[in-house]
This record gives C-alpha cells, sequence and structure tokens, in this order.
C-alpha cells in the first residue's frame, strides 16, 4: 500500500480550505473592517524551530479563496527542511484578506509540517534497516488525506486511506466470519484486487493467515523475540507488519528485527505544531 508522493488535488484542498474558513470567518471578519480597504500590506512567515515544511497547497489556496491579488513568493517547497529563524515565504497584498486569513493559513502549515516533521524523524531512526515507516487512521477528522500527503513529504509511507481500498481483518471480523481462513477467502473472493492484511494476536494465528493466502500480517504488540520468531517463520512468503507499542524509543528495535513494515499512528495523532509567525512589514 506504499503510494508515490503527489500532490493532494486540487478539489480536496479547496474542499479543505472552504471548510476552515467557514469556521473562523463565519457572517464576517469584524477586526479586518478596523484597516482601511486600499491599505496595502508586506508580510513574511518563518520558521522558529528545525522542522520539515508541509502544506503549502493549502496556504495558497487560503489566500487565492480571500482574494486573487495577493502574491505569494516561496523560498522552500514542501518536504524541504527548515532551519529555526528561516524566511519561508512571503506575501504581498491587500491588507484586510491577508489578516483575515492568516490564522487559517498557519494553521495548515503548523499542522501538516508537525506531521511530516514526525514522519522524517522515524523513517531516520530506521535508517539502515529493511523498514517501511507507515500511518494509520488515526487522523484528525476531516484532514485525512491531507495529514497522509503531509507523512509522504516526511519520508514514510501511507497505510490504507480508508475503509474502502484494502482489506484489514482484525479481531471482530475474524470472530464474526468464524476464522481467519474463512475471513480471508471471503475477502479474496469479494475484492480479489485489493490489499489483503490480518491482524493476528499470536503466532498460530499467523500460520493461520499464511495458510489462508493473506498478503500481509499486522502483528499486534508483539515482543521482540516474538517479532524475530514471526520472521524466522514465514519471512519471504507474507509481509508482515509490526504495530503496537511504537514509538522513537523503540521503532529501531523493532525494525531490527527485519520486520517489512512498522504502523504508528504518532505520525498523525501525537504531533505539536510546528512554530510558525507571520511578521508584517
Amino acid at each position: 500500500m506504499q503510494r508515490e508522493i503527489r500532490r493532494p488535488s486540487p478539489e480536496q484542498v479547496r474542499h479543505d480550505v472552504t471548510t476552515a474558513l467557514e469556521e473562523d470567518i463565519g457572517s464576517g471578519d469584524v477586526t479586518a473592517r478596523l484597516i482601511d480597504s486600499a491599505r496595502q500590506l508586506q508580510t513574511r512567515v518563518i520558521c522558529r524551530e528545525q522542522a520539515i515544511l508541509c502544506g503549502r497547497p493549502w496556504f495558497d489556496e487560503t489566500f487565492a479563496q480571500l482574494d486573487e491579488r495577493i502574491v505569494i513568493d516561496w523560498s522552500l517547497a514542501d518536504g524541504d527542511e527548515m532551519s529555526p529563524g528561516q524566511i519561508v515565504c512571503s506575501l504581498v497584498g491587500p491588507a484586510r484578506p491577508i489578516l483575515t486569513g492568516e490564522r487559517t493559513a498557519l494553521n495548515f502549515l503548523q499542522a501538516l509540517s508537525a506531521c511530516a516533521s514526525k514522519s522524517r524523524a522515524y523513517c531516520q531512526a530506521v535508517a539502515g534497516t529493511k523498514a517501511t515507516i507507515l500511518d494509520t487512521r488515526k487522523t484528525i477528522p476531516g484532514l485525512r488525506r491531507a495529514q497522509k500527503y503531509a507523512v509522504r513529504c516526511g519520508g514514510a509511507s501511507n497505510h490504507r486511506v480508508g475503509l474502502f481500498d484494502a482489506f484489514l481483518i482484525k479481531e471482530n471480523h475474524i470472530a464474526a466470519a468464524g476464522s481467519i481462513s474463512e475471513a480471508v477467502h471471503k475477502a479474496a473472493n469479494l475484492r480479489p484486487d485489493l490489499m489483503l492484511e490480518v491482524e493476528v494476536e499470536t503466532l498460530e494465528q499467523l500460520d493461520e493467515a499464511v495458510a489462508s493466502g493473506a498478503r500481509r500480517a499486522l502483528l499486534d504488540n508483539f515482543s521482540l523475540e516474538k517479532l524475530r520468531e514471526a520472521v524466522q517463520r514465514h519471512g519471504g512468503r507474507i509481509e508482515l507488519e509490526a504495530s503496537g507499542g511504537v514509538n522513537l524509543e523503540s521503532v529501531r528495535d523493532i525494525a531490527q528485527t527485519g520486520v517489512d513494515f512498522i504502523s504508528t499512528g504518532e505520525l498523525t495523532k501525537h504531533v505539536r505544531a510546528v512554530d510558525f509567525s507571520m511578521r508584517f512589514r
């Protein structure tokens, strides 16, 4: 389920920004009305810490929706590394719409740069191993595609986007279907074109998943010892994904067991906004 790094669709970005602006502006920005409508502003966005940039399409779209006369000049691209005090971009245009869009635009930049930065840190932590870092569906509601784009900008890869583009057969699915084998058989017949993964909690369940023909097994909260045994038993026969208890302190040890993938919700839900400021001149 790895996907190439690609820009989000203009339609998706437009939808995200429209929703955010409606939430913030409501019936109108009353404070911006204090500024002369003819007033022009020059401003620049500065990053205050070491981080990975992400969010340009949403930043640009914010001001495009407010006033097409606003000109934005970027000095960095999404995926580039930023240093403390670095100027990321500059804006020139009418003062009122720039002031109105400031917070929404920075919100996107701060949140998505945070995801990209966390993803880069995880990728660096497993450098030199065969493991690929994956995100999960633990995302901010309404911003999943944006956050998954940010994960790619940081160098990690995407797991399934949602419930529609891959099978992930979990404990309750197995219980309802009757067995791992039965669930896998039904899934393979229903949509043979989709990725088929089974979550397992024991080595015996892993054996059954392999025998049933699943393409990937999610090893849920396996100890390092059990991860190594899983790789010894079935490495090369089925893709092995470790999940549960993953953090920056543990991820390299997990990667060194030989698993193919490591998935963690930390890339999208345990992030701290990157510190940006917009300075007017």
